[in-house]
C-alpha cells in the first residue's frame, strides 16, 4: 500500500491564517452585536442562508453573550428553554430551534416598524464619526432641491469647515441669547463640551415655501425634535461595523485619545437608542447612503 502523501506546509500555513482570521471575524461580529451595530435577526437570518459563513459558525453561546443585557446565567436558562444545545453554531440549528431562536429575539429585541405617515421635516442623526456630515454635505451639492439647515455651535471650526456653511459658530454669549428667545428649535451638550442647535426661523422659512428640510443633528437633538415636532421622520445612520465606525474617528485625527475614548463612549449609548427612529441606514458608501436620504425625502414630499 502506498504511503500517504504529506500535506505541503504551504496548505498548513494557509490554513492556520485562515483560521485567524476566521477568529477575528467572529469577534468583530461579537463586537458589532455587542453594540448593536447589527440586528441579531440580521445575523440569524445570514447564518441560515449560509451555514459556512462568519455568522454561520459562531457558536450559540457566543452570539447569546453577545446580545445587550445577557450573561452566562441568563444564556444557560435561554437555552433550556428553547431546547437548543450549547454546542450547537447558528448555522447547523434546526428547523424548530432557528423559529423558536427567532421568536425570542423578536421578543427581547423588537425590529424597528417604520410608521406609515410621512414629514418634510427629516432628521439625519447617528453616533459620532458616523459620516453625517459628509452624507448630508453630497445632498447639499446633488440635491439643491432639498434644504439643509445650518446648526449653531460653540465648538472651533475644524480644518476646511466655512462659517455659514458648515455650521454657523458663535461663542457661549451668542448661544444663550439664541435659547433665551427661543430662536433654537433643539440644543444640546454634546460630548459634555460643546453646545449645538438647530435656528428656528430659516426651517420655518423652508417649510412654508414647500421645500423638504434635512436637519443633520445629534441624538440629544433629534428626541427633541420628535417632541417639538413629532410628525418629522427620524433617520439613523449606522457605520458598517464597530470597528470601521473605530477606524473613521481615529482616522480623521481631529482629537486625542482621550477625547476620542469620550467619543466612542458616547457611541454606544447613541446606538443603543436607533429604535426610537423610523428609518435605519448603513453608511457603508457615502453616495448609497445620501440616495437612500433622498429617496426618504422624495416620499415624505407626496
Amino acid at each position: 500500500m502506498a504511503e500517504p502523501r504529506p500535506v505541503p506546509e504551504v496548505d498548513r500555513a494557509a490554513a492556520a491564517r485562515k483560521a485567524v482570521e476566521r477568529r477575528r471575524a467572529r469577534a468583530s461580529l461579537k463586537r458589532d452585536l455587542t453594540t448593536r451595530v447589527v440586528t441579531p435577526q440580521s445575523v440569524l437570518e445570514r447564518a441560515t442562508a449560509d451555514p459556512d459563513s462568519v455568522e454561520g459558525s459562531m457558536r450559540i453561546t457566543d452570539f447569546l453573550l453577545a446580545l445587550p443585557a445577557i450573561g452566562a446565567g441568563k444564556r444557560d436558562r435561554i437555552l433550556a428553554d428553547l431546547h437548543i444545545s450549547p454546542v450547537k453554531r447558528l448555522g447547523g440549528l434546526g428547523v424548530r430551534q432557528r423559529v423558536a431562536l427567532s421568536q425570542w429575539l423578536d421578543s427581547r429585541f423588537p425590529l424597528l416598524q417604520p410608521r406609515g405617515e410621512r414629514s418634510r421635516l427629516l432628521v439625519l442623526a447617528g453616533p459620532t464619526a458616523v459620516g453625517k456630515g459628509t452624507v448630508a454635505a453630497h445632498i447639499r451639492e446633488n440635491n439643491p432641491e432639498i434644504h439643509l439647515s445650518v446648526s449653531a455651535t460653540t465648538r472651533a471650526p475644524r480644518p476646511g469647515e466655512i462659517d455659514g456653511v458648515h455650521y454657523y459658530f458663535v461663542d457661549d454669549a451668542e448661544f444663550d441669547r439664541l435659547i433665551a428667545e427661543d430662536e433654537l428649535l433643539e440644543y444640546a451638550v454634546v460630548h459634555n463640551r460643546s453646545r449645538y442647535g438647530t435656528p428656528r426661523a430659516p426651517i420655518d422659512a423652508a417649510l412654508a415655501a414647500g421645500k423638504t428640510v434635512l436637519l443633520e443633528i445629534d441624538l440629544q437633538g433629534a428626541r427633541q425634535v420628535r417632541k417639538a415636532e413629532p410628525a418629522a421622520t427620524l433617520i439613523f445612520l449606522l457605520p458598517p461595523t464597530w470597528d470601521e465606525l473605530v477606524q473613521r474617528l481615529v482616522g480623521r485625527g481631529t482629537e486625542g485619545a482621550e477625547e476620542r475614548a469620550r467619543r466612542l463612549r458616547t457611541a454606544k449609548v447613541e446606538l443603543a437608542a436607533q429604535n426610537e427612529f423610523d428609518h435605519l441606514i448603513v453608511n457603508e458608501d457615502v453616495a448609497a447612503a445620501a440616495a437612500e436620504v433622498v429617496e426618504l425625502s422624495s416620499s415624505s414630499a407626496r
